[in-house]
């Protein structure tokens, strides 16, 4: 990959080439790895390295962006031109700040950084990743189970330079599993990653598919209603995930926010508290935004009240000019903004959803649940209501019914159409929050969660 030296140089080399008042460089790279299997055997075993320089011009007021991943000099002449003709040909934004500098982006010390390169997981082979899946179909032909999913192993980079001399240069790596077991009619997934291999461990998520897609054979069809469910982690994060495209400043000022008029006001339940927080440690990702500004924690919700969004260096000035101003809590820039120019602004991306001071785990909260269902996770979400945030969607891959405290055997798949607002207002019981992933969100930090009156409008063929 990349090193950190070579962008140096290579920055300066595209400063040399533009005449811009401003420059910036992002630069993006990754070695990625993935082994794929499917009907019990490996099917597919790839790996690719790429590095791309985006580079932005700035004329008073006026900015474009230029992207390439050659850097032979030609190559990195034409793009600093191309870039720099769009850039002179924009309508001028008076909204465009100049660059940051090191101090306004408040530039963290390596010694505050999250530690997310690790060399046990760049150091992983293809060969390790292949016995890893002979395990898990080992174990599903144990169980006379059909098993498919992929083993990828990635480094990436991330940096921004700009001719004001901010210098922000983050690398991580990142292993993912996700595995799915099937038998004639049910089936069992599971799902996770990590910074460190380590904190994966393949057999016991193949064995945990295995063992939902056995206990779920001869589903039960149960009429639609309303039900308490228990969500684990991967559930729950698919379906919260959806609502923090409204929690920036740019959502509030188009008006495409939940959130308007409902800043300040208890939305949620008084168990439900969530913040952004890239300094996790179960988190991933960058320590700094897309204009290199450092991303802080930040509350959004405390106690069910709706606290803060997050904002981008240029969202906080027209914020303060807009009719919004006095309606929410401080203004100010958080290091959540995307690379400009967008249309997008900034939104939350290390999420933690907190967990409750006495956590219960998913089988006490089965043991309290006199009728429910236990989903493992959800799909196919879509947005039926912006404002009111009712989505719908449909379980699969382990969809359970609980009755006296006990799993009782499997059911066949749920359609819901439900309220998020509703949803987390109804929250009985939380677990310890976990790093999660599913399919349908990015990752987060996430308890189970046991929701009570979780609306089922209808029931699948599956």
């Amino acid at each position: 990959m990349l090193t950190q030296e070579q962008a140096v140089e290579l920055f300066s080399r595209i400063r040399r080439l533009s005449s811009a008042d401003e420059v910036e460089v992002l630069f993006s790279g990754a070695r990625f790895a993935l082994t794929r299997f499917a009907n019990n055997a490996i099917h597919q075993n790839v790996e690719d390295e790429n590095c791309i320089a985006s580079i932005r011009t700035n004329f008073d007021g006026r900015s474009a962006r230029a992207a390439v991943n050659q850097f032979d000099d030609a190559t990195l002449k034409r793009a600093v031109e191309t870039s720099e003709k769009f850039a002179r040909v924009q309508e001028k934004d008076p909204d465009l700040l100049p660059m940051p500098t090191p101090e306004e982006a408040a530039i963290a010390s390596d010694r505050d950084r999250p530690a997310r390169f690790l060399e046990e997981t760049a150091a992983i082979t293809p060969a390790e990743r292949a016995e890893s899946v002979r395990q898990i179909v080992a174990l599903a032909d144990r169980h006379k189970l059909t098993t498919a999913g992929i083993y990828s192993t990635a480094q990436s980079l991330e940096s921004v330079f700009n001719s004001r001399g901010l210098a922000e240069w983050h690398t991580q790596t990142l292993a993912e599993i996700s595995i799915t077991m099937l038998a004639g009619d049910s089936s069992g997934w599971q799902k996770l990653n990590s910074p460190d291999v380590r904190k994966l461990n393949p057999l016991q998520l193949a064995e945990t598919a295995a063992r939902k897609a056995v206990d779920s054979t001869h589903p039960r069809e149960l009429p639609p209603g309303k039900y308490t469910v228990i969500l684990e982690p991967s559930a729950a994060l698919d379906i919260v995930g959806f609502m923090f495209w409204d929690f920036g400043g740019t959502a509030i000022l188009d008006q495409r926010s939940f959130l308007n008029d409902r800043i300040g006001i208890k939305l949620f339940g008084d168990n439900i508290n969530i913040w952004d927080d890239a300094s996790h440690p179960l988190q991933a990702g960058s320590p700094f935004d897309g204009e290199g500004m450092r991303r802080r924690r930040v509350q959004l919700v405390e106690n069910g009240i709706v606290k803060r969004v997050v904002y981008a260096r240029g969202t906080v000035a027209k914020m303060k000019r807009s009719e919004f101003a006095n309606k929410i809590g401080p203004i100010e820039a958080t290091g959540h903004g995307f690379p400009l120019p967008n249309e997008i602004g900034e939104m939350p991306l290390n999420i933690v959803v907190g967990g409750s001071d006495r956590p219960r785990t998913i089988d006490q909260m089965i043991a309290s649940t006199e009728r429910g269902l236990l989903v493992t996770r959800l799909w196919y979400i879509r947005e039926v209501d912006p404002y009111e945030k009712i989505l719908t969607g449909m379980t699969r891959d382990g969809t359970f019914l609980i009755e006296n405290g006990r799993l009782k055997n499997g059911v066949r798949n749920f359609r819901f159409n439900q309220s998020l607002i509703s949803m987390l207002s109804n929250v009985e019981a939380l677990g310890a929050p976990v790093r999660a992933c599913g399919e349908e969100s990015f990752d987060m930090v996430v308890p189970p969660m046991k929701v009570r009156e979780f609306n089922f409008t209808e029931v699948t063929k599956f």
